[in-house]
């Protein structure tokens, strides 16, 4: 109980470099998660209101399977665009292979996806198959490290997080962080960190957030509070987070 309570003890190390790290935008989805609320905010009052999408959005709710995704693609998949471009049965039989692969460790044999440069232009140019092969909503909410977040964060954990994080950016693997501020619901969201920007005061994470495409977002750490804190988004007003990261061995 105290090895769980701690939320530190469970990793799996894993030797040395893994290659090349991840790239934004050229290595992320050319598509967002949809949220299932639309939001509204009111910037001469601050105030912030919401209400539920009718009809739902069809893809929505992906962030966790869109992060696990991310790493897949990251640790199993080479793309080549001298080879010429395949059919959409190849393509498909092709991502099954990808979501197949285990997100936790670096394959030892690419899968090749020909006529692509990258995970972007694919997906841009193939976005319903891509979407149709990402595992549904049941991945984030039957995710194995979800356990976690009902216990204590403490000061300390925290900046073992921090410097894990760092370590890991610094041999190429993207690290899948849960952010939420449990027991509120305010956020309870997951992203991929792909690179680090140290000041004497803080560690800034930039993270691929599955609900934005088009822009990376800041998890900064403050290296003297020994907090993290997430930025203002369209789906949360910014603030203190807790942050721990999944996909990461065999209890998370």
């Amino acid at each position: 109980m105290a090895l769980l309570l701690a939320g530190c003890a469970t990793a799996v190390p894993r030797p040395g470099a893994v290659g090349a790290a991840l790239r934004f935008p050229a290595d992320v989805f050319a598509f967002a998660n949809e949220t299932v609320w639309e939001y509204h905010h009111d910037p001469a009052t601050g105030r912030r209101w919401w209400y539920e999408r009718n009809p739902r959005p069809p893809f929505s709710l992906r962030c966790g399977p869109m992060a696990r995704a991310i790493r897949q693609f990251h640790a199993h998949v080479r793309f080549d665009a001298a080879l010429p471009r395949a059919d959409e049965g190849t393509y498909e039989r092709l991502i099954r292979r990808v979501m197949a692969a285990d997100p936790r460790r670096q394959g030892d044999v690419r899968i090749v996806i020909p006529g692509y440069p990258d995970l972007r232009s694919f997906s841009a140019a193939h976005p319903e198959l891509v979407k149709a092969n990402i595992a549904g909503v049941w991945t984030s909410q039957l995710q194995r490290g979800n356990w976690r977040m009902i216990f204590p964060f403490p000061f300390r954990q925290q900046a073992a997080t921090a410097r894990r994080l760092r370590d890991e950016l610094a041999r190429g693997w993207p690290p899948i962080v849960h952010v939420l501020r449990y027991p509120q619901l305010t956020l309870n969201h997951m992203v991929v960190v792909y690179d680090v920007e140290e000041t004497p005061a803080e560690l800034r994470f930039l993270a691929y957030d599955p609900n934005d495409a088009e822009a990376p977002v800041v998890l900064a750490y403050d290296r003297r509070a020994r907090v993290f804190s997430y930025p203002t988004t369209l789906y949360f007003p910014g603030g203190p987070v807790r942050a721990y990261e999944i996909y990461d061995g065999p209890l998370y």
